[in-house]
């Protein structure tokens, strides 16, 4: 079978649908691959900083392993900001998006929150509140992600930093993303 028969997916078989599974584990190998290009997307102009956006990720990443986070946390930190590709104004949700179906719910909420949290660190300086990060103060999750954005976030874009290369970090963004946890399935 190269297609299914069905135009509507209420029509569909019990077969067709064992073929898009295997269709789908397939493309699936490739998941990889993908978001590692998606991610060398963000190595271009450093839009004012010091190190563009590429660098900062490994960078967030190198911190949270040599802080001896777990894997889980190392691959957020180095996903945390792949969503400055396609939407900087809600880059969070996107990245946590991408990481919900692989990591548990603490990380993707911490994913999905940093950008808020980040502003702690800037926001009066544009004239928001650096403190709108406190709306979720109650949150079961709220330390952890004020850590991750203290610890490695906020302050990993020094140039000088001995940062560890992409092909450093594949290994274990394979084994995150080799399976969908069942928790979002």
């Amino acid at each position: 079978m190269d297609t299914v028969d069905f135009i509507n997916m209420a029509d569909g078989t019990a077969e067709e649908y064992a073929f898009l599974d295997e269709v789908e584990r397939e493309h699936r190998r490739d998941l990889v691959q993908d978001i590692f290009d998606m991610l060398k997307k963000l190595d271009g102009h450093p839009l004012g900083m010091k190190i563009n956006r590429y660098q900062h990720s490994l960078q967030t990443a190198t911190r949270a392993q040599r802080d001896g986070a777990d894997e889980e946390t190392i691959v957020c930190a180095l996903l945390h900001d792949i969503g400055d590709i396609l939407t900087p104004q809600n880059h969070s949700q996107l990245a946590a998006a991408i990481l919900r179906p692989y990591v548990s719910e603490k990380k993707h909420w911490v994913v999905a929150h940093h950008g808020i949290f980040q502003g702690y660190y800037y926001f009066h300086h544009k004239g928001q509140d650096r403190d709108a990060r406190e709306a979720f103060r109650d949150h079961e999750h709220f330390q952890a992600c004020a850590d991750f954005c203290e610890k490695w976030d906020q302050n990993s874009f020094d140039p000088d930093y001995d940062t560890l290369p992409l092909e450093a970090f594949e290994p274990m963004v394979r084994r995150v993303f080799e399976k969908p946890l069942d928790h979002f399935a």
